[in-house]
């Protein structure tokens, strides 16, 4: 049988619609240089087309990048879905299961940063439409938690929620400017600490 090679990422960039490719492109420039220093004509650049195309297909840079980062709520929101499918009946497992989600995301987070703790630094307005994106997703994900802690029979249930959400945070901040050592296994023995303390 012969040995399949993988496209590379430029011909697998190449093959999608325009829309999709300033997407992938402005996901790697945004992530990597942030948002004020990525202009419109650099994302087009990176994916192949005009600077047309992109106003055409988002209207506005400000559009572009709460887009971007829709999509990275959404990949969150999906990680919590395939963590609660994984323990249905289980809601502690399933906290626990945030926990470990977040801890091993964390070698990622320590080069480029969380995308949302780095792109809320950029935008102190709040009527920012990227800005409102991510305080939607961020509410969002903290009434899961809450949910979570609530069905596991934790002593308030959004007080538990608030210690787990600030050791989720810190983690990720710790993680990017590398001021703890041993972040991720930190992160689940302080999560494991809240549930059992507020579980008792």
């Amino acid at each position: 049988m012969e040995d399949t090679v993988r496209p590379s990422r430029a011909d697998r960039v190449a093959t999608l619609p325009p829309r999709e490719r300033i997407l992938d492109a402005a996901e790697e420039l945004f992530y990597s240089e942030g948002i004020r220093g990525v202009g419109v004509q650099a994302v087009a650049d990176k994916a192949g087309t005009t600077k047309a195309a992109l106003y055409r297909h988002f209207g506005t840079k400000d559009a572009l990048v709460a887009q971007w980062l829709s999509i990275v709520a959404a990949d969150y929101a999906a990680a919590f879905d395939k963590i609660e499918q994984r323990w249905p009946d289980d809601p502690r497992a399933q906290i626990l299961g945030v926990a470990a989600f977040i801890a091993d995301g964390l070698s990622a987070i320590s080069h480029r940063g969380c995308p949302f703790i780095n792109s809320i630094a950029e935008l102190p307005d709040r009527s920012h439409p990227a800005r409102q994106v991510i305080e939607a997703h961020k509410a969002r994900q903290f009434r899961r938690i809450a949910a979570m802690c609530s069905a596991a029979g934790l002593t308030d249930p959004e007080g538990a929620a608030a210690e787990v959400t600030f050791a989720l945070e810190g983690a990720q901040v710790s993680a990017q400017n590398g001021s703890v050592d041993r972040v991720g296994e930190r992160l689940v023995a302080i999560v494991e600490a809240v549930v059992a303390r507020r579980g008792s």
